[in-house]
């Protein structure tokens, strides 16, 4: 139900089309009260009243003036104001750091070929990479997002490697955590200035997922078990995985990326409010 007196916390938002051709809003915010969930539509003469910077997922917001519908469980809104504004994300000198800590784990790398390759993507796609996010909604969602998720995946298999008994080479290991969402950067549009992240649907016309992405682009390289791990690591086909460890022929490498991008989503700075 729609409360007037409550503050809000954005939870996702995305514009769309009705079929009338105009603009429609979807906002999903949480009652900071109660933690309940209020899905919110906003007609397109609403949205071009309202600054789209209200919109920024972990915002707090107050609504205004709204009507709540039973029928479809949804309240439709006419005005919002902001209550408290979250952070875009990382700033220039933490992107800075934590893409120097993560360049630091490629001079780890003794195969001096993967080593050239990792670096040579890192290099060349440096911008978009520091500002990326590792999501649009499940974890890590603001600007510098793929950064804070690629080094908590590294970080993390630095640990896991001393427990493997030699049983893996730490080579494909980095650099399966460094590549395994390295798609990203092409797969979401964000926008520098409001921090809202959109789907890139050219990309995704070419390309299933950032999965496949990484996936091919070291398969064609040369670097068939990096591939793997990055083709296995959302660990079910019906999760997006390309290869399902559920497959009795899955080898014992590929689940690792799979356990350490799971921990790194659900126990990293996930959201914008761990940063703040």
């Amino acid at each position: 139900m729609l409360d007037l007196n409550s503050d809000y916390e954005v939870i996702t938002f995305a514009i769309g089309d009705t079929k009338a051709g105009s603009k429609m809003g979807k906002l999903q915010v949480r009652n900071l009260e109660d933690s309940s969930v209020l899905n919110c539509i906003l007609w397109e003469e609403t949205l071009n009243r309202l600054d789209s910077k209200l919109f920024r997922t972990n915002n707090v917001i107050k609504i205004n003036a709204g009507t709540y519908n039973e029928k479809y469980n949804n309240c439709l809104i006419s005005d919002i104001s902001l209550v408290k504004e979250a952070k875009l994300g990382l700033d220039d000198s933490q992107q800075d750091e934590l893409f120097e800590k993560i360049t630091s784990y490629v001079e780890d790398i003794k195969d001096k070929k993967l080593a050239e390759f990792v670096s040579s993507l890192l290099f060349e796609y440096e911008k978009e990479f520091k500002t990326a996010p590792a999501a649009k909604l499940m974890h890590h969602n603001y600007i510098g997002g793929l950064l804070e998720h690629t080094y908590e995946c590294l970080d993390i298999a630095k640990t896991v490697l001393t427990k493997c008994n030699n049983k893996i080479n730490p080579d494909i290991v980095y650099a399966a955590c460094i590549l395994h969402d390295f798609g990203k950067i092409f797969e979401y549009n964000v926008d520098l200035k409001t921090g809202l992240i959109e789907y890139n649907e050219e990309f995704r016309k070419d390309w299933r997922t950032h999965s496949q992405w990484g996936f091919s682009i070291c398969m064609n390289n040369g670097f068939k078990d990096v591939a793997k791990m990055i083709a296995a690591h959302h660990g079910r086909t019906d999760w997006g995985a390309l290869i399902d460890l559920d497959d009795k022929d899955a080898e014992p490498f590929m689940y690792i990326i799979h356990h350490i991008d799971d921990l790194s989503a659900k126990f990293g700075k996930i959201s914008i409010s761990d940063i703040n």
